[in-house]
């Protein structure tokens, strides 16, 4: 699943890799942990008509990979100045998926005259709101410490059992596609933005969010429950919820036409 080869890549004064993708309004877009702006490749060839994109990846994920920490989300959001800065990027819509959610809360909690509109798409505002998901990402933390990137994605992305995909789980293709972007990254950058993933916490300044929210979820989303949107839409003034049936935290690679649409008539 490549990227389009019609991309404009550059780097920012602090060393952060981006691309610009497509003609339009200005959308920036916040890629998960463990992942790379290379994510949104299959989204992006159904918006480049609509919108013109700034695909960073974020410090230590992708080509800025290489970058010193620290990897927490004040960090992560840090970068983003240069990054649009060097962009032209001005006030802008900001779309963050997973832990790019996350920067994207900090983002426009901290820069909110920078944000026009603001999509959370599968994300928290605390991913270590319950006993289990804290148990969860403790282990997981632990597994992080003794394999490899590369080990740890055959465990997270796998195809799913049915053999046409099925409307929750990734295809074969896809799976390999996302392994070898996880793969990529460095071990102890990755440790790094997961400790920061755990120690995130918006839920005392949500009501602070001053952009208009639209907040995107899955009904069958294991990875993030729906307990997670439940906060984020009531937390956020004037938010609003758009849940995508059968789609699971990867809705962006096997709901991707309807996550295209939603972004579309925003």
């Amino acid at each position: 699943m490549p990227g389009s080869s019609t991309a404009k890549d550059d780097r920012a004064s602090n060393g952060i890799f981006f691309r610009i993708e497509g003609d339009g309004e200005p959308l920036l877009l916040l890629h998960g942990a463990m992942a790379a702006g290379a994510m949104f490749d299959p989204l992006i060839e159904l918006l480049r008509d609509r919108y013109r994109m700034l695909i960073p990846d974020l410090r230590g994920h992708g080509k800025s990979g290489d970058l010193a920490g620290p990897y927490d989300v004040p960090a992560l959001t840090a970068d983003l100045d240069a990054v649009m800065a060097k962009a032209d990027f001005g006030r802008c819509a900001v779309m963050g998926y997973s832990h790019g959610g996350a920067v994207a809360q900090q983002f426009a909690h901290t820069r909110p005259a920078a944000i026009n509109k603001l999509i959370l798409a599968c994300t928290y505002a605390c991913n270590v709101a319950t006993l289990r998901e804290r148990i969860e990402c403790g282990v997981f933390l632990t597994l992080m410490r003794v394999l490899s990137p590369g080990a740890i994605a055959k465990l997270v992305f796998r195809p799913s059992k049915n053999k046409q995909g099925g409307a929750v789980g990734l295809t074969g293709e896809q799976a390999e596609w996302m392994r070898s972007i996880m793969a990529a990254n460095r071990a102890p950058a990755m440790r790094g933005t997961l400790r920061g993933l755990m120690t995130f916490d918006s839920r005392p300044w949500l009501k602070d969010i001053s952009a208009p929210t639209l907040v995107i979820g899955g009904t069958h989303d294991d990875a993030v429950p729906r307990h997670h949107f439940d906060t984020l839409v009531n937390g956020i003034p004037g938010a609003t919820g758009r849940l995508i049936e059968r789609a699971g935290h990867t809705l962006v690679w096997t709901h991707t036409r309807e996550l295209a649409d939603i972004l579309r008539s925003r």
